[in-house]
């Protein structure tokens, strides 16, 4: 089953045995649970947002459980009331430019740092100082993509 979700909180609980749990709470404070570390760290990255998750449902020595099989973004709203459309004012329903840039920048520090894994703490200034040009292109292009979006047809 599928279900869009506004995701409260992720747990990461550790049993007596050693093994990890993941317990997804929306706000309607339904638990969703899944045992696959990948899904709960996944499900991690969308605390406070919107997202869209896979579960099942089981029936267990007389328990009802709900099992997370998957999480990703939940499709934006079309319009102001999930109508098609662009939202009031025309403006664009995405992130701002610089707020999208520096998700991305995040995302690419291992690649720009050059290694998943250091093998010390890199100082705030110097992340700073190697992500921020990153971010500056990834933000040009997202303005200049949106500006050509805004631009007549001409063709016509």
């Amino acid at each position: 089953m599928e279900r869009e979700v506004q995701v409260r909180e992720v747990e990461e609980l550790t049993g007596r045995s050693g093994t990890t749990r993941f317990v997804l709470r929306d706000d309607d404070a339904t638990e969703y649970t899944t045992f696959r570390d990948r899904i709960g760290k996944e499900a991690m990255r969308f605390r406070g947002k919107r997202a869209r998750i896979e579960f099942h449902e089981e029936e267990r020595r007389g328990f009802h459980n709900v099992y997370l099989d998957g999480i990703g973004p939940a499709p934006e709203p079309s319009g102001p009331d999930g109508a098609d459309g662009p939202p009031p004012g025309g403006g664009r329903a995405a992130q701002p430019a610089d707020e999208s840039a520096w998700d991305t920048a995040v995302e690419a520090a291992p690649w720009i740092l050059g290694t998943r894994e250091p093998e010390e703490a890199v100082a705030p200034e110097e992340l700073y100082e190697r992500l921020h040009p990153f971010k500056e292109l990834v933000a040009d292009d997202i303005r200049k993509a949106g500006a050509e979006d805004d631009e007549p047809d001409r063709r016509s």
